[in-house]
């Protein structure tokens, strides 16, 4: 079984956005719509009473997790919302009425009714350059080596694949499991997953 998506090292993301801006560049995503959307979290104090000087601070990619249990395809009435032998989530636009349900079942905000064509798109994990062996823009643009792209299905991120040819083992700094967090669960089950070590102020996204 295979379950392709990716694991950013929040620890390493430095906010750049080139992973949203090449993002929109090479799906042609509309203005006022994100298929990854850089959020920045904090900043916030490292304990209580702490200084101007002693808080914490990180980004956040959000875009679709390619979930097991994806919400947005059992709503779907037409089955143009699909998952696919390699585990992503794709949306068939011919089958797709944009009816929204799918949008309104993602808890995640991440589909968007395309208002010109009148389907739903979202993140298609660059179907359309891993077929042909190579990484989802998002990877390939991140400079700061944080985002790595693979099969996560065994839980060894270690030979994900990154930016300039790079292993994910050889280059993030060591982590315990207890780093390793997910977006909220309510039984979808998301797949992709981040790295965040040092900050225990934060509630456990898990």
């Amino acid at each position: 079984m295979t379950q392709l998506g990716i694991v950013t090292d929040l620890n390493r993301c430095v906010g750049c956005l080139a992973c949203t801006v090449g993002c929109k560049m090479i799906n042609d995503v509309p203005v006022g719509n994100y298929w990854n959307k850089t959020l920045r979290i904090g900043p916030s104090p490292k304990y209580q009473g702490a200084g101007p000087d002693a808080v914490d601070m990180y980004f956040l990619t959000v875009g679709c997790q390619h979930c097991a249990n994806p919400a947005c395809v059992e709503v779907c009435p037409t089955e143009a919302s699909h998952k696919l032998a390699d585990g992503t989530v794709q949306v068939d636009k011919e089958k797709c009425i944009g009816c929204q349900f799918c949008a309104m079942a993602c808890p995640y905000g991440v589909r968007y009714l395309n208002e010109e064509e009148r389907v739903v798109e979202k993140c298609t994990l660059c179907e359309q350059r891993t077929v042909q062996g190579e990484l989802p823009l998002c990877v390939d643009t991140c400079v700061g080596l944080a985002r790595w792209f693979g099969d996560l299905e065994s839980g060894d991120y270690s030979q994900l694949g990154g930016a300039f040819g790079m292993k994910m083992g050889d280059v993030v700094e060591p982590y315990n499991q207890s780093d390793v967090r997910f977006l909220p669960d309510v039984g979808n089950k998301p797949v992709f997953a981040y790295v965040l070590r040092d900050m225990a102020w934060i509630e456990d996204m898990k």
